[in-house]
């Protein structure tokens, strides 16, 4: 089986302390486990955990870990190694991305050989979806240090070689615990084609057997050709344009939302998705969370607005560079920065596009410079993504937002148990990032993959991130 996608680099790592993109990240999920899954549904169950129990009001959570689970090379899974990969991600010099998901644990041991009980410092009925995170990668212990350079875990499939956004190769693990069930292939080849047109010059010439992202202005033309099947998805993945709260450019809150009534959502989306997706509203929480909140009003294009705010604040006539590149939205990106230019003009506001290499882009770009892009793939719970993008010690703040109130929050929602109660937190806390953030999320955009005629996939697949949640390699089949 032959993936060709985007979103690889030279600086694409193993550590699950990082940042990915489809390329390493489709790898990581074939390589290794967490301890729990979100399904396609949305629905949570075990995966390295067996069973997860709370007490104490959800302040304290026990898992037991599959017994007879065994990484790459033989050695066998323990709690151990589960408390290590846990605290990989914790402590005050923690580089981990995923440092604020574990944030809230006050302690987490082994009480037996595979036992592990978590104190957390408040009660969270959510934390075990946390665990589902793809950085929560559950990794082995090898000389009192978690390896995570070789590769080996408990995943379907054992690493063969390792180009950094070039090539990854896989082949299937014979040991692995979910039998037959998953890790379908042989072996695998993860290539990174950055190129669209060259992506879909791929498939139909067989090079490859499924690509990501595909282009929308051609979705329909590569979908008439025979033997190629388009799937599309809907979910909860937004992109995003990005301003620095912290920088002197956006450090206002009136500049940030003139930037933000600059935008032509709908000839956004028309134009640059030609409606592969739904409008965004400058907050992450869409329709298919259970906590989105009908009432919000739908930001609109109005330009006279922005140049009140902007004259408010002392701001008119301001000029702007937006540094991007075309990985930085699954589709689209450098369309939607020229377009965007194009609107803001008439509310007084220049911004110069600047294209930046794909490659390196995520570790060069994004969120180092006052005005770019980006995207967010969708998470389970309003609280998963609120405490991952949004908390002011979030790694992955991409705008540096830090709001007190919000903070409260935040805080708030996890210990809240009544629904109404939950969903009037929640409720507040879109109206704060819709108001205050630093945030532009015009869009939501639509998952879209080429299958070749063998490849066969589950019924639904998961809207989160593209590719099925990244987890194609292990869910999907292909015949002979």
């Amino acid at each position: 089986m032959k993936f060709g996608v985007a979103g690889g680099a030279t600086s694409d790592t193993l550590d699950p302390r990082g940042s990915p993109d489809t390329h390493v990240a489709l790898a990581w999920w074939a390589l290794r486990n967490s301890l729990t899954e979100v399904m396609p549904d949305g629905s949570l169950v075990g995966e390295l955990a067996a069973s997860w129990a709370p007490s104490d009001e959800a302040k304290t959570w026990t898992f037991q870990i599959r017994n007879g689970v065994t990484f790459h090379d033989g050695k066998p899974l323990t709690a151990e190694d589960v408390v290590a990969s846990i605290n990989f991600h914790r402590g005050d010099k923690s580089v981990s991305a995923g440092k604020t998901l574990v944030e809230p644990i006050a302690d987490i041991k082994a009480t037996g050989p595979l036992t592990v009980v978590v104190e957390l410092s408040k009660s969270n009925a959510d934390f075990p979806f946390l665990m589902s995170d793809y950085h929560m990668l559950i990794l082995p212990v090898v000389d009192g240090k978690v390896d995570w350079q070789s590769g080996n875990g408990t995943g379907g499939y054992v690493l063969e070689s390792f180009e950094p956004g070039v090539s990854i190769k896989l082949k299937r693990n014979p040991n692995y615990f979910k039998g037959d069930s998953r890790a379908h292939f042989d072996q695998v080849e993860l290539i990174n084609i950055p190129d669209a047109a060259a992506r879909q010059t791929a498939l139909m010439s067989g090079e490859v057997d499924a690509i990501g992202r595909v282009d929308v202005k051609t979705v329909l033309r590569l979908g008439g050709v025979p033997g190629i099947r388009i799937v599309e998805t809907t979910g909860p993945q937004y992109s995003t344009i990005l301003m620095d709260t912290t920088s002197s450019l956006f450090r206002d809150k009136d500049v940030r939302l003139a930037f933000k009534y600059a935008v032509d959502r709908e000839e956004m989306l028309k134009r640059v998705l030609l409606g592969h997706g739904t409008i965004g509203n400058d907050q992450p929480i869409g329709p298919t969370y259970p906590y989105f909140d009908k009432g919000l009003a739908q930001r609109s294009y109005d330009p006279d607005k922005a140049k009140f705010l902007l004259k408010k604040a002392g701001a008119e006539g301001i000029t702007v560079d937006l540094e991007t590149a075309e990985v930085a939205w699954p589709a689209g990106a450098i369309d939607a920065a020229v377009l965007y230019a194009e609107q803001a003009k008439a509310a007084g506001i220049r911004i110069n596009v600047v294209k930046r290499p794909n490659d390196g882009f995520w570790s060069n770009t994004w969120s180092k410079v006052p005005f770019t892009m980006g995207y967010v793939g969708g998470r389970p719970t309003e609280d998963w993504i609120f405490t991952a993008f949004y908390a002011a010690k979030a790694e992955n703040n991409d705008t540096h937002w830090d709001n007190p109130h919000f903070e409260d929050l935040l805080v708030k929602g996890r210990l809240t148990v009544d629904p109404a109660e939950r969903r009037a937190v929640y409720a507040e806390m879109q109206h704060l990032l819709n108001e205050d953030g630093g945030l532009i999320a015009p869009l939501f955009a639509n998952h879209i993959v080429g299958l070749g005629s063998k490849v066969t996939t589950p019924e639904k697949l998961s809207g989160n991130w593209e590719m099925d949640n990244w987890r194609a390699v292990e869910r999907w089949s292909l015949s002979a």
